[in-house]
């Protein structure tokens, strides 16, 4: 793998990996941030779905003031509930065709789940991209596993509730 082209974050959860998958896949848009940071209707009012399955897509739909939308993110490459899921991702200022990937697994531990996430594939965008907001590679992996945590810290706190 190329230097700077990943981001690993790990948390762990005291529920089963069953319990784990449904809340990050089925539960997505509860803990996912609702916020123009980590979502494309920023605050308006939206939705954010996995459609179950290989093949399935994740997609947020939201009013855009003009009518509704849909921005799909990814398309779902891996589904083996609940091991292991994996999606394409794109952000919302990618180009037809460019891709990057997310891979997340679910391991049981004598305490709960340990859960695994890792993006990768940012080497194949080229060096000016807009996902990269200006930052030199080390910059951006550091941001985009800053961004990640945030997430998968309150996927944990909402998983832990149960």
């Amino acid at each position: 793998m190329i230097a700077g082209d990943s981001v690993r974050v790990t948390v762990s959860v005291p529920i089963p990996p069953a319990d784990a998958w449904d809340v990050f896949t089925l539960e997505i848009d509860q803990w996912w941030a609702k916020s123009p940071k980590f979502r494309v209707a920023g605050r308006r009012p939206g939705k954010l779905v996995f459609e179950p399955g290989l093949g399935g897509r994740l997609f947020e739909e939201y009013d855009a003031g003009d009518g509704p939308r849909t921005h799909v993110a990814g398309t779902i490459t891996a589904w083996d509930p609940p091991a292991h899921l994996g999606f394409e991702w794109r952000g919302s200022n990618f180009a037809p065709g460019e891709v990057t990937f997310v891979d997340v697994r679910f391991t049981a531990t004598d305490t709960g789940t340990q859960v695994q996430l890792e993006h990768r594939g940012f080497a194949a965008l080229r060096p000016d991209h807009p996902v990269r907001h200006g930052k030199d590679v080390p910059a951006f992996i550091r941001d985009l596993g800053m961004w990640w945590g945030e997430l998968l810290s309150r996927w944990r706190d909402h998983a832990s509730r149960l």
